[in-house]
């Protein structure tokens, strides 16, 4: 399989064809849409007397021949054959959907999100053809790409596994399906391949992204780093990145520790200007005892002023913690907001409940709104332009995440850059910063 997916790529074959019990000539090329000639020529072992198709041969599948061109006269419309705005979009999807793990619940849930999109796409005229496979973790991709049904998609939502993501992406550039992928995944396939949609930043590109808009947004705070001696903790490359640039700048800061008394950890703090506090941690223990130190402080000193600067983490906690949220001017970095209270995000959460006799796994992002968020937005960009649809289209409508991708260098994809800050203002409303 490994020799002949690397001839797939040099020689003009459009895939490989592995042969069932009883399959016939005619009835492979009738159902590839060529000619038994075509396959013929393609395959010359075919044309050698008493030749005989046997189950589990592979077989070459090239490009139908070019169809002669028909001139129409100025005043007539020129129709394009395979144009997707007038046409149902084909819609792949490689994802683990089993009930075996969380993984297929995960993407089971999204799934189904992704149906409740298409149910409300058919509102809007626009028809849906999908395809879905139960591609797991140890699943051989390869047995999965000679399915006729996958070359002919425009647009596949896959793979969940790196493993898994070399194979299927090569294939998407050689069919020129738009391949999405859905959730984070370790590689960097969309820096070479211009078929692939990144819609999880890297932790290195988010890092990035966090520490710039950070700078632009607190230029004028006094930040103040709290170590709270987490050995746990991934968010070193964050904090450290961050004092870097600080240090660059010539911007002064101040580093306590949660463990420190009343009296040390106030000396942290400036009383002139207003103070931007920074975790090396995202856990929730350390995080409330971080707002107990907080509590002493601005109970013993009236006058400090005091702004938190979280992780996406917090997000998870918003339930238990949205008063200190709001009582510490807070300010988290994501991609995403679920908002419990929006009027669409209760609408799809009871429609799943409805529709599936569950409720939608208590998870952020919500699994469901994902694959409903991505499709309406992939899928409405193909039916409105079709093979130009590149993404670059910034959405503002949808209920979870929204999307801007740009471009990676000249021979890569499109990476999702859509970021903001979620704010709790102290009049205990929020508010999105988008950069």
């Amino acid at each position: 399989m490994l020799s002949a997916s690397v001839m797939a790529q040099t020689l003009p074959y459009r895939e490989m064809h592995k042969v069932k019990k009883k399959e016939t000539l005619f009835g492979i090329a009738k159902d590839y849409g060529i000619t038994v000639d075509e396959l013929i020529k393609a395959n010359p072992e075919m044309a050698v007397p008493d030749y005989k198709l046997k189950k589990g041969d592979y077989i070459y599948i090239p490009y139908p021949s070019p169809q002669p061109t028909v001139k129409v006269s100025a005043d007539e419309v020129k129709i394009v054959k395979d144009d997707i705005t007038k046409r149902a979009i084909r819609v792949g999807i490689v994802l683990p959907l089993h009930n075996v793990d969380g993984d297929g619940r995960r993407m089971v849930e999204y799934y189904r999100g992704l149906l409740m999109a298409c149910n409300d796409l058919k509102k809007e005229n626009i028809s849906v053809d999908i395809h879905a496979w139960n591609v797991d973790i140890d699943a051989d991709i390869n047995a999965f790409i000679i399915k006729p049904e996958l070359g002919q998609c425009d647009i596949i939502f896959g793979p969940l596994y790196t493993k898994q993501m070399d194979v299927l992406a090569a294939f998407a550039q050689r069919h020129q399906i738009k391949l999405v992928i859905p959730f984070s995944i370790e590689g960097n396939h969309v820096a070479e391949n211009p078929y692939v949609y990144q819609v999880y930043q890297r932790p290195a590109d988010m890092n990035e992204k966090n520490i710039s808009c950070f700078l632009a947004r607190f230029k004028d705070y006094h930040p103040v780093f709290i170590d709270c001696n987490d050995k746990t903790s991934t968010k070193g490359a964050f904090t450290s990145g961050l004092r870097q640039q600080l240090d660059a700048k010539k911007i002064a800061l101040n580093i306590t520790n949660v463990n420190n008394s009343d009296e040390v950890f106030a000396k942290a703090f400036s009383k002139d200007q207003q103070n931007v506090v920074i975790l090396n941690t995202g856990r929730s223990p350390e995080l409330n005892a971080v707002f107990s130190k907080l509590d002493a402080l601005t109970k013993s000193n009236p006058n400090i002023r005091v702004s938190l600067f979280g992780y996406q983490d917090w997000l998870l906690y918003e339930k238990y913690d949205m008063e200190f949220f709001f009582k510490y001017d807070t300010y988290i970095p994501t991609y995403f907001y679920y908002n419990t209270v929006a009027a669409k995000t209760q609408q799809l959460e009871n429609t799943y409940r409805r529709t599936f006799g569950v409720s939608m796994q208590d998870a952020k992002p919500r699994f469901a709104i994902t694959g409903y968020d991505q499709a309406m937005y992939f899928l409405r960009g193909l039916h409105q332009k079709g093979r130009d649809f590149v993404g670059g289209e910034q959405s503002v409508s949808n209920v979870q995440t929204n999307y801007r991708f740009e471009k990676v260098g000249d021979r890569g994809g499109y990476q999702n850059k859509y970021f903001m800050f979620i704010h709790y203002n102290r009049n205990k409303s929020i508010s999105t910063i988008v950069y």
